[in-house]
Protein backbone atom coordinates (compact mmCIF):
# COMPACT_ATOMS: atom_id res chain seq x y z
CA UNK A 1 0.00 0.00 0.00
CA UNK A 2 0.91 3.66 -0.23
CA UNK A 3 0.08 6.37 2.27
CA UNK A 4 0.79 10.03 2.91
CA UNK A 5 2.13 10.74 6.37
CA UNK A 6 2.41 13.99 8.32
CA UNK A 7 6.17 14.58 8.02
CA UNK A 8 6.22 17.64 10.29
CA UNK A 9 3.76 20.12 11.72
CA UNK A 10 3.22 23.23 9.60
CA UNK A 11 4.00 26.75 10.68
CA UNK A 12 1.33 28.86 9.03
CA UNK A 13 0.23 27.69 5.61
CA UNK A 14 1.11 24.02 4.80
CA UNK A 15 3.95 23.26 2.39
CA UNK A 16 5.19 20.14 0.57
CA UNK A 17 7.66 19.58 3.43
CA UNK A 18 4.77 18.78 5.78
CA UNK A 19 3.85 15.63 3.82
CA UNK A 20 5.67 12.40 3.00
CA UNK A 21 4.61 9.65 0.54
CA UNK A 22 5.49 6.20 1.88
CA UNK A 23 5.08 2.54 0.93
CA UNK A 24 4.21 -0.12 3.49
CA UNK A 25 2.68 -3.56 3.83
CA UNK A 26 -1.09 -3.48 3.52
CA UNK A 27 -2.68 -3.93 6.97
CA UNK A 28 -4.49 -7.13 7.94
CA UNK A 29 -7.95 -6.81 9.48
CA UNK A 30 -8.32 -7.98 13.08
CA UNK A 31 -11.42 -9.28 14.79
CA UNK A 32 -14.47 -7.25 13.78
CA UNK A 33 -12.43 -5.27 11.26
CA UNK A 34 -12.58 -4.80 7.49
CA UNK A 35 -9.84 -4.14 4.91
CA UNK A 36 -10.76 -1.78 2.06
CA UNK A 37 -8.95 -0.88 -1.17
CA UNK A 38 -9.62 2.84 -1.43
CA UNK A 39 -11.09 4.25 -4.63
CA UNK A 40 -11.79 7.84 -3.55
CA UNK A 41 -10.72 9.88 -0.52
CA UNK A 42 -12.06 13.20 0.69
CA UNK A 43 -10.17 16.46 1.19
CA UNK A 44 -11.75 18.90 3.66
CA UNK A 45 -10.69 22.14 5.37
CA UNK A 46 -10.89 20.61 8.89
CA UNK A 47 -7.78 18.56 8.06
CA UNK A 48 -5.62 21.67 8.47
CA UNK A 49 -6.57 21.78 12.15
CA UNK A 50 -5.61 18.12 12.61
CA UNK A 51 -2.08 18.98 11.48
CA UNK A 52 -1.55 21.19 14.55
CA UNK A 53 -0.85 19.93 18.06
CA UNK A 54 -3.22 22.19 19.94
CA UNK A 55 -6.49 21.98 21.86
CA UNK A 56 -9.42 21.13 19.61
CA UNK A 57 -12.50 18.94 19.44
CA UNK A 58 -10.46 15.99 18.09
CA UNK A 59 -6.95 14.60 18.56
CA UNK A 60 -4.27 15.80 16.12
CA UNK A 61 -2.61 13.55 13.57
CA UNK A 62 0.67 12.40 15.15
CA UNK A 63 3.90 13.27 13.35
CA UNK A 64 4.65 10.22 11.21
CA UNK A 65 0.99 9.17 11.24
CA UNK A 66 -1.25 8.81 8.20
CA UNK A 67 -3.13 11.99 7.33
CA UNK A 68 -6.77 11.66 8.34
CA UNK A 69 -9.57 11.41 5.76
CA UNK A 70 -12.86 9.80 5.03
CA UNK A 71 -12.60 7.44 2.07
CA UNK A 72 -14.68 4.95 0.11
CA UNK A 73 -13.62 1.77 -1.62
CA UNK A 74 -14.04 -1.95 -2.14
CA UNK A 75 -13.95 -4.48 0.68
CA UNK A 76 -11.19 -7.02 0.01
CA UNK A 77 -11.16 -8.84 3.37
CA UNK A 78 -13.65 -8.86 6.24
CA UNK A 79 -13.82 -10.28 9.74
CA UNK A 80 -17.34 -9.05 10.31
CA UNK A 81 -20.53 -10.56 8.85
CA UNK A 82 -21.96 -7.12 7.95
CA UNK A 83 -19.38 -6.73 5.16
CA UNK A 84 -18.21 -9.13 2.48
CA UNK A 85 -15.58 -8.85 -0.28
CA UNK A 86 -16.89 -6.80 -3.16
CA UNK A 87 -19.04 -4.52 -0.99
CA UNK A 88 -18.46 -0.78 -1.24
CA UNK A 89 -17.80 0.80 2.13
CA UNK A 90 -17.02 4.23 3.55
CA UNK A 91 -14.83 4.83 6.60
CA UNK A 92 -11.94 6.86 8.02
CA UNK A 93 -9.17 5.14 6.05
CA UNK A 94 -6.91 8.19 5.70
CA UNK A 95 -4.72 9.41 2.85
CA UNK A 96 -3.87 5.89 1.69
CA UNK A 97 -4.54 3.26 -0.94
CA UNK A 98 -5.73 0.75 1.69
CA UNK A 99 -7.26 1.04 5.12
CA UNK A 100 -8.57 -1.04 7.99
CA UNK A 101 -11.40 0.00 10.29
CA UNK A 102 -13.83 -1.60 12.68
CA UNK A 103 -17.04 -2.57 10.94
CA UNK A 104 -18.98 -0.64 13.57
CA UNK A 105 -17.26 2.57 12.38
CA UNK A 106 -18.04 2.02 8.69
CA UNK A 107 -21.12 2.21 6.52
CA UNK A 108 -22.04 0.27 3.42
CA UNK A 109 -22.45 2.34 0.25
CA UNK A 110 -24.98 1.44 -2.44
CA UNK A 111 -23.47 2.18 -5.87
CA UNK A 112 -26.91 1.85 -7.43
CA UNK A 113 -28.31 4.76 -5.39
CA UNK A 114 -25.59 7.27 -6.35
CA UNK A 115 -21.92 7.31 -7.42
CA UNK A 116 -19.83 6.00 -4.53
CA UNK A 117 -17.84 9.23 -4.13
CA UNK A 118 -21.02 11.08 -3.14
CA UNK A 119 -20.65 9.28 0.21
CA UNK A 120 -17.80 11.74 0.82
CA UNK A 121 -19.72 14.86 -0.20
CA UNK A 122 -23.38 15.55 -0.84
CA UNK A 123 -24.43 12.23 0.79
CA UNK A 124 -21.58 12.19 3.29
CA UNK A 125 -20.14 14.24 6.12
CA UNK A 126 -20.29 17.67 4.38
CA UNK A 127 -23.87 17.28 3.21
CA UNK A 128 -24.89 15.89 6.59
CA UNK A 129 -23.15 18.76 8.40
CA UNK A 130 -25.21 21.28 6.44
CA UNK A 131 -28.46 19.35 6.92
CA UNK A 132 -27.86 18.81 10.65
CA UNK A 133 -27.05 22.46 11.27
CA UNK A 134 -30.01 23.75 9.33
CA UNK A 135 -32.56 21.33 10.76
CA UNK A 136 -31.31 21.57 14.34
CA UNK A 137 -30.39 25.24 14.74
CA UNK A 138 -31.53 27.54 11.92
CA UNK A 139 -35.25 27.86 12.83
CA UNK A 140 -35.62 28.97 9.21
CA UNK A 141 -38.90 30.45 8.04
CA UNK A 142 -40.11 31.34 4.56
CA UNK A 143 -39.33 34.92 3.67
CA UNK A 144 -36.21 35.19 5.81
CA UNK A 145 -32.73 35.97 4.46
CA UNK A 146 -29.81 33.57 4.83
CA UNK A 147 -26.16 34.26 4.03
CA UNK A 148 -23.65 31.43 3.68
CA UNK A 149 -19.90 31.61 3.07
CA UNK A 150 -17.96 29.15 0.91
CA UNK A 151 -21.20 28.99 -1.01
CA UNK A 152 -20.17 26.51 -3.71
CA UNK A 153 -18.45 24.05 -1.38
CA UNK A 154 -20.25 20.87 -0.33
CA UNK A 155 -21.48 22.37 2.95
CA UNK A 156 -22.40 25.82 1.67
CA UNK A 157 -24.17 24.59 -1.44
CA UNK A 158 -26.31 22.18 0.61
CA UNK A 159 -27.14 24.90 3.15
CA UNK A 160 -28.29 27.24 0.39
CA UNK A 161 -30.38 24.63 -1.39
CA UNK A 162 -32.11 23.53 1.83
CA UNK A 163 -32.91 27.16 2.60
CA UNK A 164 -34.28 27.78 -0.90
CA UNK A 165 -36.52 24.73 -0.57
CA UNK A 166 -37.87 26.28 2.64
CA UNK A 167 -38.68 29.58 0.90
CA UNK A 168 -35.80 31.77 2.10
CA UNK A 169 -33.84 34.41 0.19
CA UNK A 170 -30.33 32.96 -0.09
CA UNK A 171 -27.17 35.01 -0.60
CA UNK A 172 -23.87 33.21 -1.08
CA UNK A 173 -20.33 34.45 -0.61
CA UNK A 174 -17.59 32.85 -2.72
CA UNK A 175 -14.18 33.57 -4.21
CA UNK A 176 -14.28 34.57 -7.86
CA UNK A 177 -16.81 35.19 -10.62
CA UNK A 178 -16.90 31.53 -11.70
CA UNK A 179 -17.94 30.34 -8.25
CA UNK A 180 -20.50 33.11 -7.86
CA UNK A 181 -22.04 32.17 -11.21
CA UNK A 182 -22.16 28.52 -10.09
CA UNK A 183 -23.93 29.49 -6.85
CA UNK A 184 -26.72 31.18 -8.80
CA UNK A 185 -27.01 29.01 -11.91
CA UNK A 186 -26.22 25.55 -10.52
CA UNK A 187 -27.37 25.78 -6.91
CA UNK A 188 -30.21 28.28 -7.34
CA UNK A 189 -29.06 31.02 -4.96
CA UNK A 190 -30.69 34.43 -5.33
CA UNK A 191 -27.30 36.16 -5.51
CA UNK A 192 -23.65 35.60 -4.69
CA UNK A 193 -20.97 38.10 -3.62
CA UNK A 194 -17.33 37.74 -4.63
CA UNK A 195 -15.29 38.30 -1.47
CA UNK A 196 -11.96 38.65 -3.25
CA UNK A 197 -10.27 41.99 -2.65
CA UNK A 198 -12.93 43.13 -0.16
CA UNK A 199 -12.32 44.17 3.43
CA UNK A 200 -15.05 44.05 6.08
CA UNK A 201 -16.43 47.47 5.11
CA UNK A 202 -16.71 46.52 1.43
CA UNK A 203 -18.32 43.21 2.35
CA UNK A 204 -20.86 45.03 4.49
CA UNK A 205 -21.74 47.36 1.61
CA UNK A 206 -22.11 44.48 -0.85
CA UNK A 207 -24.18 42.45 1.57
CA UNK A 208 -26.41 45.41 2.40
CA UNK A 209 -27.27 45.75 -1.30
CA UNK A 210 -28.29 42.09 -1.58
CA UNK A 211 -29.92 41.89 1.86
CA UNK A 212 -32.16 45.01 2.01
CA UNK A 213 -34.15 43.49 4.89
CA UNK A 214 -31.06 42.49 6.87
CA UNK A 215 -29.78 38.98 7.62
CA UNK A 216 -31.75 36.46 9.68
CA UNK A 217 -29.38 33.46 9.45
CA UNK A 218 -25.64 33.41 8.86
CA UNK A 219 -24.08 30.00 8.26
CA UNK A 220 -20.42 30.61 9.04
CA UNK A 221 -17.79 28.68 7.10
CA UNK A 222 -15.09 31.29 6.57
CA UNK A 223 -14.55 33.98 9.21
CA UNK A 224 -12.40 36.91 8.05
CA UNK A 225 -13.86 40.02 6.38
CA UNK A 226 -17.07 38.18 5.47
CA UNK A 227 -17.90 37.80 9.15
CA UNK A 228 -17.00 41.44 9.75
CA UNK A 229 -19.40 42.46 6.98
CA UNK A 230 -22.25 40.26 8.19
CA UNK A 231 -22.34 41.15 11.89
CA UNK A 232 -23.67 44.74 11.59
CA UNK A 233 -26.46 43.55 9.27
CA UNK A 234 -27.84 40.83 11.53
CA UNK A 235 -31.50 41.30 12.44
CA UNK A 236 -33.14 41.05 15.81
CA UNK A 237 -33.03 37.42 16.98
CA UNK A 238 -30.76 36.40 14.11
CA UNK A 239 -29.08 33.00 14.25
CA UNK A 240 -25.38 32.44 13.56
CA UNK A 241 -24.31 28.82 13.01
CA UNK A 242 -20.54 28.42 13.29
CA UNK A 243 -19.36 25.52 11.15
CA UNK A 244 -15.87 26.62 10.07
CA UNK A 245 -13.38 29.49 9.84
CA UNK A 246 -11.26 28.61 6.83
CA UNK A 247 -9.82 32.15 6.56
CA UNK A 248 -8.03 31.64 9.89
CA UNK A 249 -7.01 27.96 9.78
CA UNK A 250 -3.35 28.67 9.03
CA UNK A 251 -2.86 31.30 11.70
CA UNK A 252 -3.93 34.42 9.82
CA UNK A 253 -4.52 37.39 12.14
CA UNK A 254 -7.48 39.05 10.41
CA UNK A 255 -9.83 40.39 13.07
CA UNK A 256 -12.95 40.82 10.93
CA UNK A 257 -11.97 44.33 9.90
CA UNK A 258 -10.62 45.35 13.32
CA UNK A 259 -14.01 44.88 15.00
CA UNK A 260 -13.28 44.87 18.75
CA UNK A 261 -14.67 42.04 20.85
CA UNK A 262 -16.53 44.67 22.87
CA UNK A 263 -18.45 45.77 19.77
CA UNK A 264 -19.23 42.18 18.75
CA UNK A 265 -20.51 41.43 22.24
CA UNK A 266 -22.71 44.52 22.20
CA UNK A 267 -24.23 43.49 18.84
CA UNK A 268 -24.96 40.09 20.38
CA UNK A 269 -26.76 41.68 23.31
CA UNK A 270 -28.69 44.39 21.49
CA UNK A 271 -29.79 42.10 18.64
CA UNK A 272 -30.36 39.14 21.03
CA UNK A 273 -28.36 36.90 18.72
CA UNK A 274 -28.17 33.13 18.95
CA UNK A 275 -24.61 31.99 18.18
CA UNK A 276 -24.35 28.21 17.90
CA UNK A 277 -21.30 26.05 17.26
CA UNK A 278 -21.91 23.09 14.95
CA UNK A 279 -20.10 19.74 14.98
CA UNK A 280 -21.73 17.02 12.92
CA UNK A 281 -20.53 14.43 15.43
CA UNK A 282 -23.18 15.71 17.85
CA UNK A 283 -25.88 14.62 15.40
CA UNK A 284 -24.72 11.23 14.09
CA UNK A 285 -27.84 9.50 15.46
CA UNK A 286 -29.78 11.35 12.73
CA UNK A 287 -27.58 10.27 9.81
CA UNK A 288 -30.10 7.67 8.65
CA UNK A 289 -32.84 10.31 8.62
CA UNK A 290 -30.58 12.54 6.51
CA UNK A 291 -29.95 9.81 3.94
CA UNK A 292 -33.64 8.91 3.71
CA UNK A 293 -34.57 12.53 3.06
CA UNK A 294 -31.71 13.70 0.83
CA UNK A 295 -30.79 10.64 -1.27
CA UNK A 296 -34.00 10.78 -3.35
CA UNK A 297 -33.51 14.53 -3.85
CA UNK A 298 -30.00 13.95 -5.17
CA UNK A 299 -31.17 11.10 -7.40
CA UNK A 300 -33.93 13.28 -8.90
CA UNK A 301 -31.65 16.29 -9.38
CA UNK A 302 -33.62 18.44 -6.91
CA UNK A 303 -30.41 18.77 -4.88
CA UNK A 304 -27.47 19.59 -7.15
CA UNK A 305 -23.83 18.85 -6.44
CA UNK A 306 -20.49 19.53 -8.11
CA UNK A 307 -17.32 17.48 -7.67
CA UNK A 308 -13.70 18.45 -8.26
CA UNK A 309 -11.62 15.28 -8.74
CA UNK A 310 -7.83 15.20 -8.30
CA UNK A 311 -6.10 12.19 -9.81
CA UNK A 312 -3.65 10.10 -7.77
CA UNK A 313 -2.80 9.82 -4.08
CA UNK A 314 0.56 11.50 -4.68
CA UNK A 315 -1.26 14.68 -5.75
CA UNK A 316 -3.33 14.95 -2.56
CA UNK A 317 -1.01 17.46 -0.79
CA UNK A 318 -1.08 19.93 -3.68
CA UNK A 319 -4.85 19.53 -4.03
CA UNK A 320 -5.28 20.09 -0.29
CA UNK A 321 -3.19 23.25 -0.31
CA UNK A 322 -5.24 24.48 -3.24
CA UNK A 323 -8.42 23.77 -1.28
CA UNK A 324 -7.24 26.02 1.55
CA UNK A 325 -6.77 28.80 -1.01
CA UNK A 326 -10.19 28.23 -2.59
CA UNK A 327 -8.88 26.82 -5.87
CA UNK A 328 -11.34 23.92 -6.03
CA UNK A 329 -14.76 24.04 -7.67
CA UNK A 330 -17.24 22.01 -5.64
CA UNK A 331 -16.50 19.02 -3.41
CA UNK A 332 -12.84 18.05 -3.64
CA UNK A 333 -12.05 14.34 -3.75
CA UNK A 334 -8.96 12.38 -4.78
CA UNK A 335 -9.39 9.44 -7.14
CA UNK A 336 -6.97 6.93 -5.63
CA UNK A 337 -7.68 3.91 -7.84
Amino acid sequence: MKRIALAERPTGFPTDANFRLEEAEAPAPGEGEVLVAVKYMSLDPYMRGRMDDGPSYAAPVPVGGTMEAGAVGEVIASNDPKFKPGDMAMGMFGWATHGVAKASMMRKVDPEAAPIQTSLGVLGMPGFTAWAGMTAYSKMKAGETLVVGAATGPVGSMVGQLAKRAGLRVIGVAGGAEKCEMAVKTFGFDACIDHRGKDAKAMREALATECPDGIDIYFENVGGPTLGGVIPLLNLHARVIICGMIAWYSGESDETGSMPLQKLWRYSLVKRLTIQGLLQTDHVARFGEFLREVTPLVASGEIAYVEDVAEGLENAPQAFMGLLKGKNLGKLVVKVA
